[in-house]
């Protein structure tokens, strides 16, 4: 629970820095946070996701075995992009506080349209991945996080 809160304190400074509020850091085996960031796609480039930035972190600067054995902590489950990005470089676990589908409701409770990629379940993208999520504790600070980005509190 500890890096999920972490992670929702990124997907915050993302929101209060400008951009949607998305956060997730990777956790060695041993526990230690070995890379952190949030959302970034302010900037226009739609791929700027913590987890995409996670996994390319990875592949730069850890060895296939050091991949498998971390775990990714992370405010919303995973986009398909994301997931696949996640497989493709080997990582392991991942673990979030918020799903694809009650992001999917509450975008629908605001009144406001589908993204523009398919929120798939992180398995139908990547089926060997372990995932543990969401976590119902933290369900109602995201809600609201998503509900300051669109200007309705």
């Amino acid at each position: 629970m500890r890096y999920l809160r972490r992670a929702v304190e990124l997907a915050t400074l993302a929101l209060e820095v400008g951009d949607e509020p998305f956060g997730s850091l990777l956790v060695g085996a041993d526990g230690t946070v070995l890379f952190e960031d949030h959302n970034h796609v302010a900037s226009g480039d739609e791929t700027r996701h913590p987890e995409f930035e996670i996994a390319r972190w990875a592949a730069e600067h850890l060895s296939p075995a050091d991949r498998a054995l971390a775990t990714v902590y992370t405010s919303g489950e995973h986009c398909p992009m994301c997931a696949a990005a996640h497989a493709w470089v080997g990582l392991g676990r991942i673990v979030y506080a918020g799903s694809s589908e009650q992001l999917t409701a509450w975008r629908a409770e605001m009144g406001l349209p589908p993204g523009p990629v398919r929120p798939l379940p992180i398995q139908q993208v990547a089926p060997g991945i372990a995932v543990d999520g969401p976590a119902p504790e933290l369900a109602g600070e995201l809600r609201a996080l998503h509900r300051r980005l669109n200007g309705l509190d």
